[in-house]
This record gives structure tokens, sequence and C-alpha cells, in this order.
């Protein structure tokens, strides 16, 4: 997918289909690198993302749910 921006605020991802819940897993992710806070100790700061790397979460995100699916395939 391509992005406008290599820095994206969580609004403005929105607007390009991506739900508010998958962004904040994508966010609170202790391994992620790509998402932070404009001011970390504030409750309400932006979160801003970098594309890139929220790209390659997502494609890895895609190809783990692909792979439960065949276990679970597997299994029943």
């Amino acid at each position: 997918m391509e992005y406008p921006k290599p820095i994206m605020k969580i609004t403005e991802l929105e607007k390009l289909g991506y739900s508010r819940e998958f962004l904040l897993n994508a966010f609170y992710d202790k391994n992620q690198t790509f998402a932070w806070k404009i001011n970390p100790t504030a409750k309400n700061s932006l979160i801003l993302f970098e594309t890139a790397g929220l790209e390659e979460y997502r494609l890895k995100t895609i190809a783990l749910q692909k792979q439960m699916r065949q276990r679970l395939a597997r299994v029943m």
C-alpha cells in the first residue's frame, strides 16, 4: 500500500481505512519501533506512525493470521 506521507497521525491513517483498534494494537506492541507519542508523559498526546514500518507490521500480521488459520484447519 502506498501512503501519502512517510509519517502520519493516527487520525490520518483512520481516513485511509485502518481501524483505530488495529493502530492502537500496533502502537502498544512491545516489539514495535515505528510508532511513538509526541509527548510520552501526556496521556492524550498525539500518536505518530512511520508508514514504512507500519506497512511491514501489517504484512507480518496478515502472514501470522494466515498461519494460524492453517494450523486451526489441520487440528479440526
